[in-house]
């Protein structure tokens, strides 16, 4: 039997974390171990809610961990707008049949890196779980054997502020422990994700494939698709696919620029903006590896994967 990848996934679905999902759910390389909940794009209740609706969709038995509800420090405020006030197009949806697990994401975290060292742990939230785990057990990197995080922005063209991008910006504090803690990390930032955008024109077809999970898909994102294109214009950009594609096919990586990054906490104009040494002038350590482009077959192989 050929050894599957275990992959755990910290997420806040939103629209193009189920995607995402639904890829990781569809690689045949890889076993998702379970599906660490935080709030994010809506609250935490839809989100755990949307968790486990998309893995009885897709047929994957994943457990599902409920975390935390809040930032760290401030509160924030989600995206609604975009995904939704219940993060899933408010379809109204039939509400999951079972249950989240009684266990906290961020102690399923720390259990899963003892069980399956080595694992691949891709986060496509804000970081406030992980951030939790690691003040719970700050030895956790040793067992990780790869983190990808889907976030910042790091040339300044946010897509939450002037300069911030969602995940990080709704809790900075949070991804500043992750990102100090972490010896070495990839990070997939919104200027990577405005790089491989898709025609609208493209995508749509590959939403009317037989099967539940396309169906499911193209009810839930609906909403999304309609405000990208009246605020974006003819492209579709998918944050969270584009990680998932990076993390479960690295060799699909056109090329990696590794820096010093950390995250701005204060300030009144950067509150969350993720400021990358790239000039290499402060003498910190270059931790981050900074996605700098994706083979566009394979991201769209993955995506038409996920859907089938």
């Amino acid at each position: 039997m050929t050894h599957r990848i275990p992959l755990l996934i910290d997420t806040d679905p939103g629209v193009d974390d189920a995607w995402a999902l639904l890829m990781a759910f569809a690689s045949p390389d890889h076993e998702v171990l379970g599906l660490t909940i935080t709030a994010g794009n809506v609250g935490l209740e839809h989100t755990v809610h949307n968790a486990l609706k998309l893995c009885e969709v897709a047929g994957a038995d994943v457990p599902v961990y409920a975390g935390c509800a809040v930032p760290l420090v401030f509160p924030a405020e989600d995206a609604a707008y975009v995904h939704g006030r219940d993060g899933f197009g408010d379809t109204g949806y039939l509400a999951p049949t079972r249950a989240p697990e009684a266990e906290h994401a961020a102690l399923a975290m720390i259990r899963f890196s003892h069980s399956h060292p080595g694992l691949l742990l891709v986060c496509l939230g804000p970081l406030t779980n992980l951030a939790l785990a690691l003040r719970l057990d700050p030895t956790l990197p040793s067992r990780i054997g790869r983190l990808l995080v889907m976030g910042g922005a790091v040339t300044g063209q946010g897509n939450t502020s002037v300069s911030a991008e969602f995940n990080i910006a709704f809790d900075p504090e949070a991804a500043h422990i992750v990102f100090d803690a972490f010896p070495a990390f990839d990070l997939v930032d919104w200027e990577a994700v405005l790089r491989h955008g898709l025609p609208h024109a493209e995508v749509e077809p590959w939403l009317d494939a037989p099967g539940p999970k396309a169906a499911f898909y193209k009810a839930i994102s609906q909403r999304t698709r309609e405000w990208s294109e009246g605020r974006r214009g003819t492209h579709w950009h998918s944050a969270d696919g584009l990680a998932m594609a990076a993390a479960l096919e690295p060799e699909a990586a056109t090329g990696w620029a590794v820096h010093a990054i950390d995250v701005e906490t204060g300030g009144r104009l950067a509150r969350g903006a993720t400021i990358v040494d790239w000039a290499n002038r402060s003498g910190r350590p270059a931790k981050a590896r900074i996605l700098a482009g994706l083979s566009p077959e394979r991201f769209r192989h993955w995506l038409r994967l996920a859907l089938a």
